[in-house]
């Protein structure tokens, strides 16, 4: 891939880890215990991954997009139970953005990556309580005892 190709791809990741830095810190509001605790060092590892792709998009000459003021959220946050749900949903749409960057970069680059799937789909399947075929690629997990 093109140095502009890698810079787009880590582009998008940078705007999903704002969203979901964003989405923690909504979530943290409504959590306690243990579960407040999970989501503030998630929150704390997703800030230095955004901090990360930051500079990476710097070091290949590109202008890192900032932050939004705020987020869309799929639905209103009111409860724990409801804060649990959206953290899960923010990690499953963050592997999916993780998934699509593993397809589109090469190298070192996929490596990297690689283990955002897997911090994602880990992260996802830990709020969730359980995994899911296929982490990262929705489509394949409706079909997945059907094969592709």
């Amino acid at each position: 891939m093109s140095r502009a190709g890698d810079r787009r791809a880590l582009q998008d990741l940078l705007g999903a880890e704002h969203a979901v830095v964003y989405g923690y810190g909504v979530a943290g509001a409504r959590l306690s215990g243990a579960a407040r605790d999970r989501a503030e060092r998630a929150w704390t590892a997703h800030r230095a991954r955004r901090d990360q792709l930051v500079a990476m998009i710097a070091e290949r000459g590109g202008s890192p997009v900032p932050p939004a003021a705020s987020y869309g959220l799929p639905f209103r946050v009111r409860t724990e139970r409801e804060a649990r749900s959206l953290v899960t949903v923010l990690e499953e749409r963050l592997a999916a953005s993780w998934a699509d960057a593993v397809a589109a970069v090469t190298g070192d680059l996929r490596t990297f990556a690689a283990n955002g799937l897997t911090g994602a789909a880990v992260a996802a399947a830990r709020w969730r309580g359980g995994s899911v075929p296929f982490p990262g690629l929705p489509e394949r997990q409706a079909g997945s005892a059907d094969g592709p």
